[in-house]
């Protein structure tokens, strides 16, 4: 089921039987943003592979528009439960397994798929990482992180704050293989380009963000500032890029969608000022300046030496995730903006975030996880799953984790949880897809409507 937008997909099932020539490659996402990260890294690391994409059911399951939207297809895709997961990697022969998910889901599956495969004669690899920018939860995303053969780093800064927390808790640094983000790409900014466009004065790309900031007054004074910014330069074009539709969800939660705000200042929103969605490389390929608080849409408008603006309107916060950027030369206020003020990235800081495309470094910037897969697909066989969390060494936590997905302490799936047929009639199929749906319109209700009003009697 893939929300409202459904459309008929392919089993994993009806997957041919491996040829030699095709490695076979499975991705567990459970957000759009998650598996455009990994099903890219899947093309990056395993190239002329098979890609299977099994998206994980919960809040943040993608519907098609937004798997539409992100660009990048499987050979065959359906939606499972933690469990019908472990069951497909038990019956299916894969060479590697990228996964995806928020940190407790990577745990989950790390001690699942530990627990089922543990004397079988094959498992994959387990690769895993992050799907941006990590400025926060470090220690708590590695170690749940931990387990996995390959910790993906997409930078040289994250590869060694990385390995120094595993190093901490004497676990295996080497797991972790510095590559760079799999998106960034596209033409290199050209400046004289927008001479050619409608707006002479250019195109301003406002990237906002589910979560940053997380509060009305925050959100409503960003919006207003983008759009005084295109009345102040009629000559300009100026696009808030959103993220998702409302009621959809993505990697966070968005309680207070931008379009709503928007809709406070109908029918006086200037003509230069447009609310859009679609693909980001797409809408940065028109883009003389990229302005966001923390997104990782910046990295990928740095890759392409395009102008970047990250905000500092709202101080320069580790709740908002723009402290990542000290250093950057990019730090920058609407009212700098509206004066004309361009940001210049700085070189080094830059190099070391893994997005100098200049001298054509990020071409080879999965040469070293190419290189260890290769080395584990044919080495010896690969030892049991081992992550740092046990119920020896995280026994108050680790259950809370793996329960979330169905399963116990040692990995093995909860007494009671089954997995229904994947052959049910339609008429169960419709009756659990439409439960499924009136859920998650709960869900939805509950987090953009009930828990804003809560907070505001709360701050009486």
């Amino acid at each position: 089921m893939l929300g409202r937008d459904s459309q008929t997909l392919p089993s994993v099932s009806d997957v041919p039987t491996r040829t030699n020539s095709q490695p076979r490659v499975a991705v567990l996402a459970d957000s759009d943003t998650r598996w455009k990260w990994g099903a890219l890294t899947a093309h990056r690391v395993a190239p002329d592979h098979r890609l299977d994409g099994y998206l994980l059911r919960g809040r943040a399951t993608p519907t098609a528009r937004q798997l539409s939207e992100v660009g990048v297809h499987a050979d065959a895709m359906r939606e499972v439960t933690g469990i019908e997961f472990l069951h497909a990697i038990e019956r299916e022969r894969y060479d590697a397994v990228v996964l995806s998910c928020v940190g407790g889901g990577v745990q989950a599956m790390l001690h699942a798929l530990g627990h089922a495969l543990r004397d079988a004669g094959h498992r994959p690899v387990l690769i895993t990482g992050y799907v941006g920018v990590v400025y926060e939860k470090l220690a708590d995303g590695l170690l749940l992180r931990n387990g996995a053969d390959i910790v993906l780093a997409n930078s040289r800064y994250d590869a060694e704050r990385f390995r120094e927390v595993y190093r901490g808790v004497g676990a295996d640094p080497d797991v972790v293989v510095e590559c760079a983000l799999p998106f960034l790409g596209g033409d290199p900014y050209d400046e004289t380009a927008r001479t050619r466009r409608p707006y002479t004065g250019g195109t301003v790309v406002f990237a906002v963000q589910p979560s940053v900031p997380d509060n009305r007054a925050d959100r409503a004074y960003l919006l207003r500032r983008a759009v005084e910014h295109a009345r102040k330069h009629p000559d300009r074009e100026v696009l808030v890029k959103l993220r998702s539709k409302p009621g959809e969800h993505t990697t966070h939660i968005e309680e207070l969608p931008y379009q709503k705000l928007a809709d406070r200042h109908a029918g006086t929103l200037p003509s230069n000022f447009r609310l859009v969605y679609g693909h980001m490389g797409e809408v940065l390929d028109s883009a003389d300046l990229l302005v966001t608080v923390s997104s990782t849409a910046a990295l990928e408008s740095l890759h392409r030496n395009i102008p970047t603006a990250i905000l500092t309107d709202l101080g320069i916060r580790e709740g908002l995730g723009n402290h990542h950027f000290l250093g950057s030369g990019c730090l920058a206020s609407w009212d700098q903006l509206d004066t004309g003020y361009r940001p210049k990235a700085d070189p080094e800081w830059v190099e070391r975030q893994g997005v100098a495309a200049a001298d054509g470094a990020y071409e080879h910037a999965f040469d070293a996880v190419r290189n260890r897969l290769e080395d584990l697909l044919t080495g010896p066989p690969l030892p049991p799953v081992t992550p740092y969390y046990t119920a020896v060494t995280a026994p108050g936590y680790l259950p809370r984790i793996l329960g979330r997905y169905g399963f116990q302490a040692d990995g093995s799936p909860r007494p009671g949880v089954s997995v229904e047929p994947q052959d049910a009639s339609g008429l169960k199929r419709v009756v659990r897809n439409t439960m499924r749906e009136a859920a998650r319109g709960a869900y939805r209700h509950g987090v953009q409507r009930v828990a804003p009003v809560i907070r505001r009697m709360g701050e009486l």
